[in-house]
């Protein structure tokens, strides 16, 4: 949630029959087509309300309540900084109340090479070991240092960053692509995990996200971005390796063109958690680069 393939085309020949006296006449140039307008990643803060999605499952959690606040800021010069902050309560018979409270800052640089990340966790009150470190490309590895942990290590190449990833979905989706499946490093759990992914993208909708009558992502459904190219995704976590294997977790949204997500949800297996828009602050002036607009990064 917190996601560069290009289209080749292909053209037939067509070829006419023409008498031996018949000079064929020359071929048409063919129509130059517009390039796509380059992908700007919206400068935004959003508000997600949570809850405990119904039916499916095995119902291990009876009760869930929460938020997510998302601030996203920056541009493909100078990179991108994410702050994040989620609190959630679960309840269940069996465990009782779970709270936990888990705040996030990350940055991106804007070629998608380098990654620094610091994330603290509150779990009913009590604080687990803050997860800090940075990421970095490294020829075709991947080289991760931690702080406090143990040394560095590498992985094979290539792996995306969470801003580079959105982008490459962005990028799949108006290409009419229905799955993409990348590595993606975001230094999340405890900073040594690498993530296989694979998407599943829908086709293109652009009237307003949520059908009539419904509640959901209010700012989604009536504000600037109503009428926004935006896409379903289904987008599957799974641990590095090979074989048959079963998700981790799931992340169900809709994708806007400019990298806004709504209508989430996080489906753990055995529960599901929805997310609600009920907050979206865009800044209009912020997060188109000079490289975004054809000029290149200024130094």
């Amino acid at each position: 949630m917190r996601l560069r393939l290009s289209r080749m085309l292909t053209a037939g020949l067509l070829v006419s029959a023409w008498s031996a006296q018949a000079a064929p006449p020359a071929a048409p140039e063919p129509e130059a087509k517009a390039p796509a307008p380059a992908i700007v990643l919206a400068n935004h803060r959003a508000v997600y309300d949570l809850s405990l999605a119904e039916g499916g499952g095995t119902r291990s959690v009876e009760s869930a309540r929460g938020r997510i606040v998302i601030d996203f800021r920056g541009d493909a010069c100078r990179g991108y900084t994410m702050l994040t902050r989620q609190v959630t309560e679960l309840s269940s018979g069996e465990t009782g109340t779970r709270l936990s409270d888990m705040r996030s800052t990350t940055f991106e640089g804007g070629e998608g090479r380098e990654f620094r990340f610091k994330t603290t966790t509150l779990t009913n009150n009590q604080p687990a070991a803050p997860v800090d470190g940075t990421a970095s490309e490294q020829g075709n590895a991947l080289t991760v240092k931690l702080k406090g942990g143990p040394k560095p290590f590498s992985v094979d190449g290539p792996v995306l960053f969470p801003s580079e990833h959105m982008r490459r979905l962005i990028e799949a989706a108006r290409a009419g692509q229905s799955t993409l499946s990348v590595k993606v490093y975001d230094g999340s759990d405890d900073g040594k995990k690498i993530y296989d992914t694979f998407a599943v993208i829908g086709h293109t909708e652009t009237g307003p996200a949520a059908a009539s009558g419904s509640t959901r992502d209010k700012p989604l459904r009536e504000g600037p971005l109503a009428a926004m190219p935006h896409w379903p995704v289904r987008l599957s976590y799974y641990t590095e390796g090979a074989g048959e294997r079963t998700p981790i977790y799931t992340l169900g949204f809709d994708l806007y063109e400019n990298g806004v997500s709504g209508a989430l949800k996080l489906d753990y297996g055995d529960f599901a958690i929805l997310g609600d828009m009920t907050a979206l602050d865009i800044d209009t002036k912020a997060g188109r680069s000079d490289k975004e607009a054809g000029k290149g990064c200024t130094p």
